[in-house]
């Protein structure tokens, strides 16, 4: 399973602004690409919403060889109900500890040389105070599960991640499918994973080929298929194809075709142009207040 590779976990973000501040000016991330949609996704990828929304990615390098971070904004909806699903991603980067200390971003000391930091929505990110690598920051994913053992099958023996790490004490599993790649960390919280309304989705890639053996495999299993294969335009790039499954615990999984993901998937030039053009743009919040209105909390 070499051939396959982390891309990217997608996060709901109901006040723009804020969190794109959070990812440039604390985490010191850049704007990759960014694209706007008039109705929802084939593949729900911003949620079970049908109206406009925007899709930001947003990482320290391209998205070939870094993992990065998938930010869907719906124009309608102001926040979203956290579960205790999404656990935490943790990065390396002394600078960005700096950066949130410099501009009075709350920080918490919770290990040696390691602090936790709360993106808008209330997501938890973790900073190793270390010299960022050249390679990619991001360490790894830590998604909560109920039975580690019925997860860790899941993930290594069927989707073909490599276990690099039991931690019987803090019973936790670390795998992944390559050294080099951001690592998925399933932790056992011992109860029922809650979704909430802000549920995520964690992405790979394999070779195009792959996915309909991959959906036959979830079949025979009697595992959950969220999307069968279906086809994602995007206008004016690549048509990629993409599976969406369930974990046991319902976590989503997204596996695209790699071959023409690295085509959708270039970095755009005018990506933090785009996004700030659209935040300029977006009268959303005006328009509630002027109607004194809230936005819809999800």
């Amino acid at each position: 399973m070499a051939l396959r590779r982390a891309l990217h976990f997608v996060f709901k973000v109901g006040d723009r602004s804020k969190t794109a501040t959070f990812y440039r000016d604390v985490l010191g991330m850049k704007i990759l690409r960014h694209e706007e949609f008039e109705e929802g996704c084939k593949a729900t990828c911003n949620g079970p919403y049908d109206g406009k929304w925007s899709k930001t990615m947003v990482g320290f390098g391209p998205e070939d060889d870094h993992f990065v971070a998938e930010l869907t904004y719906n124009y309608g909806v102001g926040e979203y109900r956290l579960g205790n699903d999404f656990l935490g991603l943790t990065l390396q980067s002394s600078q960005a500890v700096s950066n949130a200390k410099r501009l009075g971003w709350p920080l918490t000391e919770v290990g040696e040389a390691l602090y936790l930091v709360e993106a808008p929505g209330g997501y938890h990110f973790y900073l190793l105070d270390k010299d960022q690598p050249h390679n990619d920051p991001v360490q790894k994913v830590c998604l909560a599960v109920s039975d580690l053992q019925k997860s860790t099958h899941y993930w290594s023996s069927l989707l073909g991640m490599k276990v690099m790490e039991r931690n019987e004490e803090k019973k936790t599993v670390l795998m992944g499918f390559a050294d080099t790649q951001c690592k998925l960390e399933l932790y056992n919280i011992g109860g029922t994973v809650d979704h909430g309304t802000a549920f995520g989705r964690i992405a790979f890639s394999c070779p195009h080929k792959q996915l309909p053996d991959l959906e036959a495999l979830m079949t025979k299993e009697n595992y959950k298929i969220l999307t069968p294969l279906v086809s994602l335009d995007t206008p004016g790039k690549a048509t990629v194809e993409v599976v969406i499954l369930a974990d046991p615990d319902a976590h989503e999984i997204c596996f695209v075709g790699d071959e023409a993901f690295r085509q959708l998937s270039h970095m755009d030039p005018s990506g933090n142009a785009l996004l700030d053009k659209a935040m300029a743009e977006d009268k959303s919040d005006e328009w509630f207040a002027k109607h004194n209105k809230q936005k819809a909390s999800a």
